[in-house]
């Protein structure tokens, strides 16, 4: 499941409320192992573009 996330926030990157709506249904889905690792490529990935939306869903 944790790929298909990744998968599904990288092509609605482009959209701020469809990646945050997402972002918000990956964490109800995965585990908290699966929240983690999904967290860590989040910021990795998106930090720039999206700051504030991983701080607000990731915490």
């Amino acid at each position: 499941m944790l790929e298909y996330f990744k998968t599904i926030l990288s092509k609605v990157s482009f959209d701020k409320r469809l990646f945050e709506k997402e972002l918000r249904k990956a964490i109800k889905a995965l585990v908290p192992d699966e929240v983690y690792q999904l967290k860590e490529w989040c910021y990795r990935k998106f930090s720039k573009q999206y700051e504030p939306i991983l701080a607000a869903c990731f915490t």
